[in-house]
């Protein structure tokens, strides 16, 4: 099968980072595949969730659900040594990937990293790293980091899963900034619980997966298309960007269904190319 190739890539997607932080009027925002995304704000940078690796083609090959990638790597992950801030927002290894982020931490030693603070043993001996290091957070916590103030959300992945202390396993997060307002869901299915947490905030952008839930993937599954855009309408997000697709054959869906939806239902949207920059408006 021959692999979707990012619209921007190593060199020319290095290039595009450095010509955006020219324009410091709104931020910028760069699709990295999967649920990762770069986000540039006043010579500040912070990836959520950042997959940059084949480390599941390799782990699953040749096993009932081999992960036979979709999109060409964009970039390789200690290319990008300018990194302030990183998130994960559950274990799964395309939103804790050693194999990113140890190269990532090795090229950024100052960063700092955003987790669910249930996740925080774990994380720490994936990584190889001292656990006191890492941010955490729980549900309805709020804590600034290098001028972003980040706001843990309940994800159900399937479940709104605690440990014995009752943080969040799984986790997404509002981050606000300036007068900006992201909301990065990580993986997660619908719950009323997750609709009453977000609507006392002023989304402009909801980053939401749209890949859905199909037992037969034998994983854990995500909002669909319908859901998704139900979602953004209920939180009055000013904008909707679909992710979790175009990654691995078994687990993708169709954008075009995500668009349709979106449209008819009114809702402001942008469908990205792995690669793509979206800057431009300021709210």
């Amino acid at each position: 099968m021959e692999l979707i190739n990012p619209l921007l890539k190593n060199d020319d997607l290095l290039k595009d980072i450095k010509k955006a932080e020219k324009d410091q009027s709104s931020f910028s925002l760069w699709w990295l595949g999967q649920s990762g995304f770069l986000v540039q704000w006043q010579g500040k940078h912070l990836l959520f969730d950042p997959y940059l690796s084949d480390s599941l083609t390799k782990k699953y090959a040749d096993t009932e659900k081999p992960h036979v990638r979709m999109t060409e790597l964009v970039i390789d992950p200690e290319r990008l040594d300018f990194i302030d801030l990183v998130t994960s927002s559950h274990n799964h290894t395309d939103h804790l990937d050693g194999e990113t982020l140890i190269p990532l931490f090795k090229a950024n030693p100052n960063m700092q990293m955003v987790i669910p603070e249930a996740n925080r043993g774990f994380i720490a001996d994936r990584l190889k790293m001292n656990g006191g290091v890492f941010i955490g957070l729980n549900d309805g916590d709020t804590k600034e980091v290098d001028g972003f103030d980040f706001t843990g959300i309940p994800a159900a992945h399937n479940d709104l899963d605690r440990d014995e202390n009752g943080c969040c396993k799984y986790m997404g997060y509002i981050v606000q900034f300036g007068n900006n307002c992201i909301y990065h869901s990580g993986d997660t299915l619908w719950h009323d619980d997750i609709v009453a947490a977000l609507k006392p905030y002023k989304i402009d952008v909801a980053i939401l997966p749209i890949n859905g839930n199909d037992s037969k993937r034998k994983v854990a599954g995500n909002l669909n298309a319908k859901e998704a855009v139900k979602l953004g309408k209920l939180i009055k997000a000013k904008l909707v960007i679909p992710c979790h697709y175009d990654m691995f054959t078994f687990n993708t869906a169709d954008p075009e269904d995500f668009i349709r939806e979106a449209e008819a239902n009114g809702q402001a949207y942008k469908v990205m190319n792995c690669g793509e920059r979206w800057s431009g408006l300021s709210f």
